[in-house]
């Protein structure tokens, strides 16, 4: 039994119209139309989602010898999970109100640096009453509320989203209207994703800037240190833009199904998120152990501009192993 004829049998066993299939499979119904017909084949990616739509093998789908359903493992007793309008809005809405907490957590953490900044070099240049021991204790001691602070908003983010992880992490289906709904908003939103992403873009470049005013000058008096906390304060304001809007555009591509969170990028996601989460332990230990080491805390925050150039690196070859092991594969 070839392809076309299994497509037709599944859909007709679960009750769909073509137009029905074509909505849940985000393409259009003379794709559909063309599959049934054996006109053209679908694309590996889709020929995953079908599998997890069905609860079938993609053995059984792309193996004409297979007759007899071959369901995958605990495919009878698995559902798909399925995402009402209702449940859409209600992930949208929460989303955007995680992104600015998300924003504000990653804005702490990056700002924790500056009341030891601050206070260490007015101990220094004599700008305020304070000896370089209290000034240190103060500052480190704020470092860490402050980084506390971030850690727990990122916290509380996570447990708040642990009803919607399923999106993040499973195939599911959509109710009618869903996709629809999210397509638009996407598409409204996407002139203000693209502001917000030049914005944040041109304020990381800009960053610098006041660092470099700071060696121009040669003073040894407090503005130095004023120009590199402005420095940093541009860079955290940067990357609260770049998480503002990057976490509402992901949501709606999650719900959509589409880019990095499709069915094929979700079964490459584990192996992506060990790997990010090992490189970003790795340089936090790196930026901690340079900081207290050395202490330059004015020179080591480069750790982390290096540190996301080689991750966007790491991340490329990455996707390129996981792409020809899936070819491979397939």
């Amino acid at each position: 039994m070839i392809f076309a004829d299994k497509l037709i049998r599944l859909r007709k066993k679960s009750g769909w119209s073509q137009e029905e299939l074509a909505e849940k499979m985000n393409v259009s119904r003379q794709a559909v139309s063309k599959w049934e017909g054996a006109q053209t084949v679908p694309e590996l990616e889709k020929i995953l989602q079908l599998s997890a739509l069905f609860g079938v093998t993609t053995d059984y789908l792309l193996k004409d010898e297979l007759e007899q359903e071959e369901y995958a493992p605990c495919g009878e007793e698995r559902a798909i999970k399925r995402v009402t309008l209702a449940q859409a809005q209600e992930y949208l809405q929460w989303r955007g109100k995680a992104a600015v907490l998300i924003a504000a957590g990653a804005f702490l953490c990056i700002v924790a640096v500056l009341p030891l900044l601050l206070l260490g070099g007015a101990a220094v240049t004599g700008a305020a009453a304070v000896s370089g021991g209290v000034a240190a204790s103060v500052g480190l001691c704020a470092l860490a509320v402050l980084v506390a602070a971030g850690v727990a908003l990122f916290v509380w983010c996570g447990f708040r989203n642990a009803p919607y992880a399923f999106i993040d992490t499973e195939p599911f289906e959509t109710e009618y209207g869903v996709r629809g709904m999210v397509a638009q908003k996407k598409k409204d939103f996407h002139g203000a994703y693209a502001v917000c992403n030049i914005v944040a873009t041109c304020l990381c470049i800009l960053s610098p800037v006041p660092l470099f005013l700071s060696i121009l000058t040669g003073e040894k008096t407090f503005l130095p240190v004023l120009l590199l906390c402005l420095s940093i304060l541009l860079a955290g304001v940067g990357a609260v833009l770049f998480i503002l809007c990057g976490v509402r555009w992901a949501s709606m591509g999650k719900l959509l199904q589409e880019e990095d969170y499709s069915v094929a990028e979700k079964k490459r996601s584990g192996v992506k998120e060990a790997v990010a989460t090992a490189y970003w332990l790795l340089a936090v230990a790196v930026y901690l152990a340079w900081s207290f080491a050395s202490g330059r805390w004015d020179v080591t925050w480069l750790v982390w501009p290096v540190a996301g150039v080689l991750y966007a690196v790491l991340e490329s070859v990455l996707r390129l192993i996981l792409w020809r092991k899936d070819g491979q594969e397939s």
